[in-house]
């Protein structure tokens, strides 16, 4: 970047044509500055304030072609359009443009201009502007509009400024709320827990309480004590407890101390006979279903009243583990009709005569969490228990406890559960794909599991940014996985390293005249951007390989960039019978501008002896569901997707070879990937990371069996218009993602268009 534009959310209007034409040039980096009063532009030592000039410098930066007499109407249309009130003039101007973009793509000669830009970004501030064109009654306009929209450069300005406006958010609120967020905490004094259930592996809802009680301990100074909640012999084994601060490693998520809620097994049960002996509990032996029904209806149990000598009796059998005591539990006497159901006079213990992974057999009796939890944090100084709101109704649950045992009390600090669409947290619904066998285990990449996420390329640091803008928001909404991924390409995007892959399928040799007459192989930087990340050895040679979708988009004597090499002019292009290439011949053409040109592909040296490439694998994946949330009478096995790995054969460049398991990398046009190992047959393979942009989040169920990988889609669209004008073999250049034709077939169905040009034949009719 040559410079930085200075921008704030608050700016109204907001300088759209600055910022979009900063990112498409590539020539300022965005920065975004809340105190700061309109727009600046510090480029080469000078400061630009206005708008038009900044879009004008920016473009002969950029080296956009420029007509100055048409240039400047535009310039002066887009000062005066947002200052026009009366609608009949508004849409006189509409009109005008639109009859002018009737034959044309751009608004000045034949490739982007400033013109574009700030036009473009006059209508953009304008709501009233956009809602006019929303009636769909310029149908040119609107399709330039909305291409100009589509580019990626857009895209990235439109992203910054939701971000900012969001960061703004969290700075004024969030950050306070964090500050503020823990009742009556001291500086090193504060001690938080985390409790897992030692019978599984974490999820990301699980990282979210970990991370935010670490944060909170690290904030005041304070201890984080991880708890395993071993209450449950059915469900827990070692190996878990194992595999969980695994997680929580790979989570950078450390505790300061290490314990178990078995450790106080004999003073939890001392505490439950205390509260028997004060009146405070009972022993019941109602059945399972009769219970839950009463307790739902409010009808006070037959054992609710009996004595203190028959409630000690029967909890007495129960620690034996006899026929007789595993019939009966231990309730805590709260009430019997509350309106807040929790209060129903619940279970505190219960039998059970399975081995304990900790204890062994010396208890037949267990606590129930309602009841540990509370004594436990207690007894071991916990200060604030951090718990989901889904835990709200249970909260004066945890404080009778307290009170009732005359114990030191504990602060609540309640937040959100997180929630995700297409995304399963159940335990026992992972377990059921599991079985199924439709994933490969709980590490991986579709599955929300700690290791299944860090498996994809999610990192911490994405991770806990993310966790800490939701803040403590009590929202319970299943949230989007857009926001995350693009946190996490803002971490990885500066340290990639960049490299090069070339799909197998209808690869395309290429003879280039003018090159090397032997292989000739060049350092260079595995990032243009960051020399830190390190260099590269790249093979130039006569002979290359270039995809098929990139030879097909090739018109005769087009002149294309080839990367990190120069430009070349296409002068043949071989097909068979089916239309599909199977040769090229290009003259390079070093001295050529690679601005001018607007195509710039990946190229692979044809292997040699001497020079080989490598045989690798990209691996993307769908959703495993295919409804964004399941109510609680969806039957799981109807909402499978069909579909959920994709596999690319590719040929990759031979730096590939120094890549270690876990490394994440950029193939350049193609994304980001992770370095997944070795399959069995000793192949690379590399699992796509999403970025967070529409097409590499979004469901792909349903898509036919032909349709393009989500690898290759994005890149596809941006290199073709094919869908646009379906009954054209015309290919165009161009950055607007694909859609189905609107009108159906052109031929038959009659779009009227309220214009003022006169009729035509369609050019695209035979």
């Amino acid at each position: 970047m040559a410079g930085t534009l200075t921008l704030s959310t608050k700016t109204s209007p907001f300088p759209w044509a600055a910022a979009a034409i900063a990112t498409y040039t590539e020539k300022a980096e965005l920065s975004f500055d809340e105190s700061a009063s309109g727009v600046t532009l510090d480029f080469e030592g000078s400061k630009i304030t206005d708008e038009a000039e900044i879009v004008r410098t920016l473009a002969k930066a950029g080296g956009l072609s420029d007509e100055s007499t048409k240039t400047q109407t535009y310039f002066e249309l887009a000062k005066t359009l947002p200052k026009v009130t009366a609608v009949p003039a508004i849409l006189t101007s509409l009109d005008s443009l639109d009859d002018y973009l009737a034959f044309r793509t751009f608004l000045v000669g034949h490739d982007i201009t400033a013109a574009d830009f700030i036009v473009w970004g006059a209508l953009k501030a304008s709501v009233k502007l956009i809602g006019l064109l929303k009636n769909n009654k310029h149908v040119h306009l609107s399709r330039w509009y909305s291409y100009i929209e589509a580019l990626d450069s857009t895209q990235l300005a439109q992203t910054s400024f939701i971000e900012a406006k969001a960061s703004k958010a969290r700075s004024n609120k969030t950050a306070a709320s964090f500050a503020l967020g823990l009742q009556n905490a001291k500086e090193g004094e504060v001690v938080t827990r985390f409790p897992p259930e030692p019978s599984g592996y974490l999820h990301i809802g699980h990282a979210k309480a970990a991370m935010l009680n670490q944060y909170f301990a690290k904030m005041y100074k304070g201890k984080l004590i991880i708890r395993f909640d071993d209450t449950n012999p059915t469900k827990e084994r070692t190996e878990f407890e194992e595999t969980i601060l695994e997680d929580l490693s790979l989570l950078d998520v450390h505790g300061d101390i290490l314990t178990h809620t078995s450790d106080y097994f004999d003073k939890l049960y001392e505490l439950a006979l205390q509260l028997i002996k004060e009146g405070k509990a009972y022993a019941d032996d109602t059945e399972q279903a009769q219970m839950r029904d009463e307790r739902f209806k409010g009808i006070a149990s037959k054992h609710r009243d009996d004595g203190v000598e028959d409630n000690l009796k029967h909890f007495a059998e129960m620690k034996t583990g006899s026929e007789e005591g595993v019939r009966w539990c231990v309730r805590a006497k709260m009430s019997v009709d509350n309106p807040n159901k929790a209060l129903r006079d619940p279970v505190i213990y219960r039998c059970n005569l399975l081995h304990h992974h900790r204890t062994g057999d010396k208890w037949k009796v267990y606590p129930t969490y309602d009841f540990a939890c509370p004594v436990v944090d207690s007894i071991e100084g916990v200060t604030h228990a951090l718990r989901t709101n889904e835990y709200r109704d249970r909260n004066p649950q945890y404080y009778w406890m307290i009170e009732a045992l005359g114990l030191r009390p504990v602060h609540i600090w309640d937040f959100s559960r997180l929630n995700f669409i297409y995304t399963l947290l159940s335990k026992r619904k992972l377990h059921w794909f599991v079985d199924s066998g439709l994933v490969r285990g709980w590490d991986d990449p579709r599955f929300p599991t700690v290791r299944g996420i860090r498996r994809r390329g999610l990192t911490v640091e994405a991770l806990r940014q993310f966790m800490l803008a939701q803040g403590p928001s009590q929202a319970i909404v299943s949230l989007e996985w857009d926001t995350l991924w693009t946190l996490n390409k803002k971490i990885i995007d500066p340290i990639a390293p960049r490299f090069w892959a070339i799909e197998k399928e209808g690869i395309v040799p290429v003879k280039v005249n003018g090159g090397p007459t032997t292989p000739e192989v060049k350092t260079l930087p595995k990032h243009k951007k960051n020399p830190d990340v390190g260099e590269k050895k790249t093979v130039f040679a006569s002979q290359l390989l270039i995809e098929q979708e990139d030879a097909l988009s090739f018109e005769d004597q087009e002149e294309v960039t080839l990367m990190d090499w120069g430009n070349a002019i296409v002068r043949k292009k071989n097909l068979d019978d089916s239309g599909k290439v199977i040769s090229i011949e290009v003259d390079l053409h070093l001295e050529g501008d690679f601005r001018k040109t607007k195509k710039k592909i990946t190229w692979l040296a044809a292997p040699t002896p001497e020079h080989p490439l490598i045989d690798a694998t990209l691996l993307d994946y769908d959703y495993l569901i295919t409804k964004k949330k399941l109510e609680e009478n969806d039957e799981l096995k109807d909402f499978v997707t069909p579909e959920t790995e994709f596999r690319e054969e590719v040929y990759a460049d031979a730096n590939i070879v120094d890549l270690k398991k876990g490394d994440i990398i950029q193939f350049e046009r193609k994304g980001y990937y992770i370095f997944d190992g070795k399959s069995q047959d000793g192949k690379p393979e590399f699992i796509h990371i999403p970025d967070g942009r529409a097409a590499s989040i979004a469901s792909k169920a349903g898509s036919t069996a032909d349709t393009p990988t989500p690898a290759r889609q994005a890149r596809a669209e941006a290199k073709k218009l094919e869908s646009m004008k379906p009954t054209s073999d015309t290919p165009v250049d161009t950055k607007m993602y694909q859609i189905p034709q609107v009108y159906g077939d052109l031929k038959s169905v009659e779009t009227p268009v309220e214009t003022k040009m006169y009729k035509t034949n369609n050019i695209y009719d035979s």
